[in-house]
C-alpha cells in the first residue's frame, strides 16, 4: 500500500473529502477533527502544513505539520513536527500513519531541522504506543496538557 500512498495539498477540489475523513469513534478523543486543524492553519498561517493523504485517489488520513513554530513564545526555541494525524477506520494498520511521520520528518529535514517534535493526548487507547515504536522519545514536557515527543533526524535516512 505505501507505494501508492501520496500527500497532496488541500485545495477547493478535495477539501469535502478532507472534511469527511473520520478516525475510529473511540480515538475521536484523541485527536482533533480535521475541521478545526484547518481553521487553525488558517489562523496560523506560515507555521501550518495541512497535506491529505491518498492511497491512489482515495484520501485515506489528513495531516498538519508545524515548521518553525516560535515554540517558547520569546523566539529562541523553534520547532517542527507533526501536529495532527487523522487516519481513516479502513486504512489504519496499512502504513498510513508510519508514511505520515515519515513525510513529516522529510520536509522538517528538509528545511534543516535535525529534531521532529510530536505531541499527543495521554491516554488508554490513544498513539503514545505508536509514535514510540517509530522512534520519538519522551521529552518530559507538556503543551496544552499533552505529553510532547522528540525524534532525532540526524540518524535516519
Amino acid at each position: 500500500m505505501t507505494e501508492r500512498l501520496r500527500l497532496v495539498s488541500i485545495t477547493p477540489a478535495n477539501i469535502d473529502a478532507a472534511l469527511g475523513l473520520k478516525v475510529r469513534p473511540d480515538q475521536e478523543r484523541f485527536v482533533a477533527p480535521v475541521v478545526k486543524s484547518l481553521a487553525e492553519a488558517y489562523v496560523h498561517g506560515q507555521v501550518a502544513w495541512p497535506r491529505l493523504i491518498l492511497d491512489g485517489n482515495l484520501p485515506v488520513g489528513f495531516l498538519m505539520a508545524f515548521l518553525d513554530i516560535d515554540w517558547d513564545g520569546k523566539g529562541v526555541d523553534f520547532r517542527s513536527g507533526l501536529w495532527r494525524l487523522n487516519v481513516t477506520e479502513g486504512a489504519q494498520g496499512r502504513g498510513v500513519g508510519r508514511f505520515a511521520v515519515a513525510s513529516v520528518a522529510a520536509e522538517v529535514r528538509r528545511r534543516g531541522s535535525a529534531h521532529m517534535y510530536v505531541t499527543w493526548e495521554p491516554g488508554e487507547g490513544g498513539p503514545e504506543g505508536f509514535y514510540l515504536k517509530l522512534g520519538f522519545r519522551v521529552t518530559g514536557e507538556e503543551s496544552g496538557g499533552q505529553t510532547v515527543g522528540v525524534l532525532d533526524l540526524t540518524d535516519r535516512p
